[in-house]
């Protein structure tokens, strides 16, 4: 059995979005059902519902930057109850049994982790987003939005805050304290960055291309903010970091960027350029650096970051916008006329 609720949807990868209804499954035992306040606007959905990350289902409804609270709990939910503020991320689903899955880490599971829209789901049916009045989902996958934190300015933590905390929380923890960390860009994702490292003790630099967004930064929480298209900033920073964080789906040249580096250091990007990446081995061995990448976060650590972020008053900087603006949203997104949307 299944009931509806409305939701906005994208027709097709050339499309404008709709208002429609969407499939919502009748409670399972230990299923929560959510009334959605926000719903986050991310780059990743306007990638996929434009097609541009390959095939996609349509209609689709995205959103995985979900707030709200508990309307109806299924028989066997322990953690939750109605009224509870709760928010959902890029996971709905994973087999829970798994290596990856007893470890925490959700997102890699081993048999199948259910991506919250334009993914097949255990019943066969595809997933549907955020962009809606309700979501059912599994406790496992529900996370506690604490008080301290307004649920508008929670939602896009659940993408952008755990995106940029899972990677500074494991290289900070091996830089030790007084490490020294640059984020590369400063939207969406770089602003969270800048603000999460700042408060785990992090003397931040942010690495952007031009000054225009340097007040910023620094209002975020950065000591230093330097343009890359200014030669002279890859000359004055040569090894200064522990770490680099990039935020960017942009090429980049990346022996430039290692050699940021101090001995040991690590690049670790968690933006996707379009293109295959060229790295000659010289400028990892040189120094012993790393470079890595990083994808969201299992449910504890995002948690985690959940309660880290409201015991220092960390929220992401937000538009708040109605359900007709979305379009419009979008292709300011694409513009970088504003960092991130709710």
């Amino acid at each position: 059995m299944t009931t509806t609720t409305p939701a906005l949807a994208m027709p097709s990868s050339d499309g404008r979005f709709e208002t429609t209804t969407v499939e919502r499954r009748d409670l399972r035992a230990d299923d929560v059902r959510i009334d959605i306040a926000y719903a986050g606007i991310c780059h990743s959905d306007i990638h996929t519902v434009r097609g541009e990350w390959g095939e996609t289902t349509y209609p689709l409804t995205p959103g995985h930057e979900i707030a709200g609270v508990v309307s109806e709990v299924g028989p066997s939910v322990t953690r939750f109850t109605v009224g509870d503020r709760v928010g959902v991320g890029c996971m709905v689903d994973s087999c829970g049994e798994c290596a990856q899955c007893q470890a925490g880490h959700e997102n890699f599971c081993e048999n199948k982790t259910v991506w919250t829209y334009g993914d097949t789901d255990v019943d066969g049916t595809t997933t549907q987003g955020g962009y809606s009045r309700e979501v059912v989902v599994t406790e496992r996958f529900v996370l506690r939005i604490p008080d301290a934190l307004e649920l508008d300015v929670a939602a896009p933590l659940l993408c952008a805050g755990i995106t940029l905390y899972t990677p500074l929380r494991r290289w900070l923890g091996q830089a030790g304290p007084d490490a020294k960390v640059a984020v590369v860009g400063l939207g969406g994702l770089g602003h969270m960055g800048v603000k999460l490292a700042a408060a785990m003790g992090a003397d931040v630099t942010v690495l952007s291309q031009g000054l225009s967004k340097e007040q910023d930064g620094r209002r975020f929480g950065a000591s230093d903010y330097r343009a890359t298209s200014d030669a002279s900033t890859f000359e004055e920073l040569k090894g200064a970091f522990d770490v680099i964080i990039s935020t960017v789906s942009a090429d980049l040249d990346l022996p430039q960027y290692l050699s940021l580096l101090k001995p040991f250091g690590a690049f670790v990007t968690v933006g996707l350029p379009p293109e295959p990446q060229q790295l000659p081995f010289s400028a990892l061995i040189n120094g012993d650096k790393t470079v890595a990448g990083s994808n969201i976060g299992g449910i504890a650590i995002t948690q985690e970051m959940l309660d880290f972020c409201a015991e220092h008053g960390i929220t992401a900087e937000i538009e708040t916008i109605g359900a007709d603006q979305v379009d419009e949203a979008y292709d300011r997104v694409v513009k970088s006329e504003s960092a991130t949307a709710s």
